[in-house]
């Protein structure tokens, strides 16, 4: 391994104020911070208020000046991945390098719309650094904070990330390498300015070298999906449930129709990350199947009772069949998902406990659905509490019964499942509102009335309008006013209301919650799980767009994923 322990450049400058302008201070917080994490309790991914709490403990420990508080969170978070990186092969790994680290007087490397093409003239760091890297079998990109590497880590091309960079872009990068729970190494350089800058190269050598001979590590979602997936084919299927009869053979053809395989996906991922069992046992693919079979019999009750017509682009079952068979279908694919769970080749416990969280579940979807039907025939509309505790009863617990099944076949103890408990409460109530907002977003006239009878955005107006303002959407409510031909007027309404802002900033707080609630968990795969899922489906990460980079697309050279935009 290279010794080098400083990257200088000619005219080099003392580092900026707010990191240890010794090595040997850099050296000794680094050891601290090391000591700090090995003793526990620092699970990543850490949360910003987390990150600032180990930081400062860090800090104290080594006599170090408040000052240097973000210096310190960077190595802290650095200590916490550093685990969990050494588990990935170097042919899963990234090196993110600035275009600063070159010599800008004499540097003859090329820039296309990707970064810098190093010409490998030896005048700066980023040649050997280059050179090594991909001997080992990194990927490796000269770029600033490129939206290719959001894009190679979706693909599932890379699962952890070593780079170096200023403070104050790592400080904009945290929170999308936080949200995408991406295993990452960040080395900071020593002053800004993005021109010829330096940084501590031994840090960047003992990173690069990190190696553990262990199958333990970051939980591989692409495989995991595409294995869940195959679950669902029509000849998986008709293995598990049978066929030759009506109501089977409709229910397996529902079931395989369309989804995205959400609610199975959390389920295997929750016993992989607690388990360590990347199998994929007989009775996790029955547990998942089971999971979906209820979340499928739901959608086709569902859509009779909001009298819905389509349902993935096609007629829905009810429509399609009538609703007598729809009904029977849905009743088939529930008491199928019981049978699946009460004949799984575990323990009595575990089968039990299974059956009551399905079973609590299953009441709590049906008292929710209750709840909003009966509002439907009253002549008040439901006020904000009672929005929310539909969405809490409703939404909720299909996140709450996917993971939960998922952590009891794994074992999970008590306070394990209160925790999941309140993370799919607070989930389920921020991906309702946020779907409340994508119906706004893409127009009323395009939208179910009862959708938008059902909505927070509408209680939210009902409880802040007056007079006139109140009067019309209490006749939205009552449907003397119909839509889509008042949708722009009650679009218009609710805007100024401040209706819609309101409803974002409670999306915000509910999914706020979610993730303070992955504090708790010791668990660093299930946290890391947990923490992509509020990711995904909030749209934490975008783009990453720091510096003075550009969207990119295909890279010719083969140093991009896919398509960002795909």
């Amino acid at each position: 391994m290279p010794s080098d322990g400083l990257s200088l450049h000619a005219g080099i400058r003392p580092p900026q104020d707010n990191i240890p302008a010794k090595k040997a201070m850099r050296d000794r917080l680094l050891a601290v911070a090391r000591e700090y994490v090995s003793k526990g309790g620092v699970t990543p991914p850490l949360s910003l208020d987390e990150l600032k709490i180990h930081s400062q403990g860090v800090l104290n420990a080594a006599g170090l000046d408040p000052k240097y508080l973000d210096f310190a969170a960077v190595v802290v978070n650095n200590e916490a991945w550093r685990p969990a990186l050494a588990s990935v092969p170097f042919e899963r790994r990234l090196i993110l390098l600035p275009k600063c680290l070159r010599d800008s007087q004499s540097c003859k490397g090329q820039f296309d719309e990707f970064g810098l093409i190093c010409a490998g003239c030896g005048r700066c760091v980023i040649e050997s650094i280059q050179r090594q890297a991909e001997a080992l079998g990194y990927s490796v990109l000269v770029a600033e904070g490129s939206p290719v590497v959001m894009s190679m880590i979706e693909s599932g091309k890379i699962e952890a990330v070593i780079g170096a960079s200023c403070l104050s872009v790592l400080e904009k990068t945290f929170g999308y390498m936080e949200a995408a729970a991406v295993p990452g190494i960040a080395i900071p350089l020593l002053y800004d300015g993005c021109k010829d800058t330096a940084f501590d190269l031994d840090w960047l050598w003992e990173a690069m070298y990190l190696c553990e001979d262990s199958s333990a590590g970051r939980i591989n979602a692409v495989e995991l999906r595409d294995n869940v997936e195959m679950w669902f084919s029509i000849e998986e299927l008709a293995a598990v449930l049978g066929r030759n009869t009506p109501a089977i053979d409709t229910a397996v053809a529902w079931m395989q129709r369309g989804g995205k395989r959400y609610r199975p996906f959390l389920t295997a991922g929750v016993y992989q990350a607690l388990s360590g069992d990347a199998s994929m046992p007989r009775f996790l693919r029955h547990t998942a199947l089971a999971v979906e079979c209820f979340h499928k019999a739901s959608l086709i009750h569902d859509d009779i009772e909001d009298e819905d017509c389509l349902r993935y682009d096609r007629s829905t079952l009810h429509v399609e069949l009538g609703v007598p068979i729809a009904l029977n279908v849905g009743d088939t694919l529930i008491g199928e998902g019981y049978r699946l769970l009460a004949e799984l080749p575990i323990d009595d416990n575990r089968r039990i406990r299974m059956l009551q969280v399905a079973a609590c579940g299953h009441r709590k979807l049906c008292i929710g659905q209750g709840a909003e039907l009966t509002a439907r025939s009253r002549d008040k509309a439901p006020t904000v509490d009672e929005v929310i505790e539909n969405f809490r009863c409703k939404t909720a617990p299909a996140f709450e019964v996917a993971l939960s099944l998922g952590a009891i076949l794994a074992g999970a103890d008590a306070p394990l499942m209160e925790t999941l408990r309140h993370y799919s409460d607070a989930l389920g109530i921020a991906y309702q509102i946020r779907d409340d907002l994508d119906d706004l977003y893409a127009g009323y006239e395009h939208v179910d009335p009862l959708s938008v009878r059902a909505s927070i955005l509408l209680a939210v107006g009902m409880e802040r309008a007056e007079d006139q303002s109140r009067r019309f959407f209490e006749e939205v409510w009552s449907g003397r006013i119909q839509l889509p031909a008042a949708a722009r007027e009650l679009e218009e309404r609710l805007w100024n209301l401040g209706a819609v802002t309101r409803a974002e900033g409670m999306m915000q707080q509910q999914r706020g919650r979610a993730v303070e609630c992955l504090a708790e968990l010791t668990c660093g795969d299930l946290k890391a799980l947990l923490r992509r899922v509020v990711c995904k489906l909030f749209d934490d990460i975008g783009r990453l767009r720091c510096c003075h980079d550009h969207t990119k697309r295909h890279d010719p050279r083969g140093r991009a994923g896919q398509n960002p935009s795909a």
